[in-house]
């Protein structure tokens, strides 16, 4: 499909508000980091609610400032948005962001001040480069030891903790002027599937399920701007579709028993739990249609956006999507937009020393044996994720910042010799002390198996996990670098 088959003007037969209607319930993403491409200005110049920033857009800070106010010069209502979660997550990292854990450190540390000192950083950070919505914090519970995507993600399992940690997010957010999403409604912590990949499904029943809606119900309280919707089925609320499709749970349980009236948006339509089952053109309607304000459709390639806008425009010619419902849909934007497209003017200030402090406070939190110096590392771990750019940080670079004599070795995924590797490790190491890293080992069963293997022939090593805890003597909860920094320091003693 070309550009061509998607005219910039007007078409004939919907109201000109109303075809700018239909825009505003769109989020892009775009390629690039130097200049806006033609088409999405033309989709700006038509009404588009906002772009979504990743990675493939950031060199610096002062690139993406330049970038920023382009777009907002285009037109001074577009909502510009990033994930921006902290820990390995993040997008940033080449614009200079604050270096902050992940959620669950922070509610092992759980102090809701110190969550606020982290969400104050990173947001203003996002403040200071013109970004003013931030796909941040994730409300879910991490439940199901096999959930593949939420796990450190999450401030934990007990709605309660995770409660009082998303009020101190949402607030020092909003002190920042930028908007904050509590997401992936009405939660993504009990699957064993990841919804990036595939359709998830959580079995549990409707009893089960309502401790994860605490969470979303304090951040609706906290007045928390925006919602994002989860990708996932849970057929004790709606046994057919996902809950970005489902009226049933985005109507009767998020507006109506939670009270919410900001913006609903969903999760990146090109996610294959929608994209396989539905296409992304038709989940957007479809979502529109259950009670969605908003719909992303992350990829860069614009012509998936366009086709997404063209079937949204073709079922209100049609009568198939009410026009009521995006006029409603559009209003909730307009007056997100009205609170937060125009970012501040001068920015104070963070606290850049708060995420090491809380990464120190969670791995100090647990057992943790004498220094051990001139170690040899040995770091497991899994490759990034794609769309969640973790940047594939390692464990001996960290360790080394603090003890340059230490050695080691990184193992990013199923060596085809595991036998040989472990050999060559024993060899490396020597008599020297040894320490054998994971991160969920137990959803990566080569892991398991290297960690067995050397701790069979070296019962003395450290045990170190830098994902959720598996019985180690040392957790990190996570792998952003501050999060390997402290657990460094731990184990060097500094």
């Amino acid at each position: 499909m070309t550009s061509s088959a998607h005219p910039s003007a007007r078409p004939a037969g919907l109201p000109v508000d109303l075809d700018e209607a239909a825009h505003r319930c769109l989020v892009a993403g775009f390629d690039g980091t130097a200049g806006v491409p033609d088409e999405l200005k033309r989709l700006v110049d038509r009404g588009l609610g906002g772009v979504i920033l990743f990675t493939r857009n950031v060199r610096d800070a002062e690139q993406v400032r330049r970038l920023t106010a382009e777009l907002r010069a285009l037109r001074p209502g577009l909502l510009v948005g990033i994930d921006n979660e902290g820990g390995g997550i993040g997008h940033l990292v080449g614009a200079g962001a604050p270096e902050v854990p992940g959620s669950f450190a922070l509610g092992v540390a759980d102090d809701p001040a110190l969550t606020g000192r982290c969400a104050d950083a990173l947001a203003g950070h996002l403040a200071s480069l013109g970004i003013t919505v931030s796909y941040a914090p994730v409300a879910d519970l991490q439940h199901h030891p096999r959930n593949p995507i939420v796990r450190t993600r999450s401030f934990g399992a007990e709605p309660a903790p995770a409660a009082r940690h998303l009020r101190a997010w949402i607030a020092a957010t909003e002190r920042r002027g930028v908007a904050s999403c509590a997401k992936h409604f009405p939660g993504h912590g009990g699957t064993e599937t990841d919804s990036h990949h595939g359709i998830a499904v959580d079995p549990r029943s409707y009893d089960e399920l309502r401790a994860d809606f605490e969470p979303f119900r304090a951040a609706v309280d906290a007045g928390v701007p925006m919602i994002m919707s989860a990708h996932v089925v849970y057929p004790a609320l709606d046994p057919e579709r996902p809950a970005t499709l489902s009226r049933r749970i985005l109507g009767d349980l998020l507006r109506h028993e939670l009270d919410f009236d900001g913006v609903l948006v969903s999760d990146a339509l090109e996610m294959k739990a929608i994209a396989d089952r539905y296409g992304e053109a038709a989940g957007a309607r479809i979502a529109l249609a259950a009670g969605a304000d908003q719909v992303i459709v992350a990829v860069p390639d614009l012509e998936v956006t366009l086709a997404c806008r063209d079937t949204v425009l073709g079922a209100l010619r049609t009568g198939v999507l009410p026009e009521e419902r995006v006029r409603e849909a559009a209003g909730r934007v307009r007056r997100l937009a009205v609170r937060y497209a125009a970012p501040a003017g001068a920015v104070d200030g963070w606290d850049a020393g708060a995420g090491l402090e809380a990464a120190r406070r969670a791995v100090r939190g647990r057992p943790v044996p004498s220094g051990v110096r001139g170690a040899h590392v040995v770091d497991l771990f899994p490759p990034p994720h794609p769309a969640l750019n973790w940047g594939g940080e390692d464990l001996l670079t960290a360790v080394r910042a603090v003890d340059p004599t230490a050695t080691g070795t990184a193992v990013t995924g199923d060596p085809a010799d595991p036998d040989a590797v472990v050999e060559e490790i024993l060899r490396a190491c020597g008599d020297t002390p040894l320490a054998v890293a994971t991160c969920d080992a137990g959803l990566h069963p080569w892991q398991e198996r290297l960690r067995a293997a050397l701790m069979s022939r070296r019962p003395d090593a450290v045990r170190i996990d830098t994902g959720l805890p598996e019985g180690g003597a040392l957790c990190s909860y996570g792998r952003g670098r501050v999060n390997l920094r402290a657990v460094a320091e731990a184990l060097a003693g500094a």
